[in-house]
């Protein structure tokens, strides 16, 4: 029989932010944060009013019981005082590991951490047809995002892998546009705690992810998850 609340923390937790895994959920209670369901099979919420956080979705809990899920991350800041302390400890500016990244920007990553593998249809996936039909596996891989207010995060478009992400603290946006130009914006997501948006990935013919150019923008202090899906051989 398969152990339940199977619990661990994630390699980026530290002392700005709580940050842990649960596998084979069952009436795991949960006192605060944001709760990042990592599975195609809902979330299932305890309470007077049972409730449903479907796969893929997040929610902000605060002393509830998740009653049932597959996989299932939380995220918590642990104080708001002297947050910015973050770029003082384990994390990376993301020049360090990208060499084009402009000097002045104030973007941060925390470490990786792998969690599994899940089988999907790409196309699925990208809301490009209804149904799962040609499953594959890929290795989910989690990392935390941070930018002080008014941070322009950098256009790009280049992801050769499926990618979705959750707001975990302060709010921004997902922008995006025709060109690599700022004037050329056609389209915005709004980002707030507990919010994961929908892919927005096209899929071609031969299973490659292509994106449009986009980037996020911090309306204030942020905090942002990346759910990466990798291919595997």
């Amino acid at each position: 029989m398969t152990r339940t609340n199977q619990q661990r923390e994630l390699q980026f937790s530290d002392q700005f932010v709580a940050c842990y895994l649960v596998e084979n959920v069952k009436d795991f209670k949960v006192e605060g944060g944001v709760a990042v369901n990592l599975d195609h099979a809902p979330m299932h919420i305890g309470g007077p009013v049972p409730t449903v956080v479907p796969g893929w979705k997040s929610t902000v809990l605060f002393n509830a019981v998740i009653a049932s899920a597959n996989r299932v991350a939380v995220f918590r800041v642990r104080s708001e005082v002297d947050l910015g302390g973050i770029v003082l400890g384990e994390w990376d500016w993301f020049g360090n590991r990208f060499a084009k990244f402009p000097r002045t920007t104030p973007l941060y990553i925390s470490r990786y951490d792998e969690i599994g593998a899940v089988h999907l249809d790409p196309y699925a996936f990208a809301n490009q047809r209804a149904e799962a039909v040609d499953l594959r596996e890929y290795g989910i891989r989690l990392n935390l995002w941070w930018a002080p207010t008014n941070t322009d995060c950098f256009l790009h478009n280049e992801h050769p892998f499926l990618e979705i992400h959750t707001q975990i603290h302060g709010s921004g946006r997902i922008q995006k546009f025709l060109e690599r130009d700022e004037n050329t914006l056609y389209k915005q997501i709004s980002m707030a705690p507990g919010y994961t948006h929908d892919p927005f990935v096209h899929v071609d013919n031969a299973g490659n992810p292509t994106y449009p150019w986009h980037r996020y923008w911090s309306d204030s202090d942020a905090i942002w998850l990346a759910i990466e899906f990798h291919p595997k051989a």
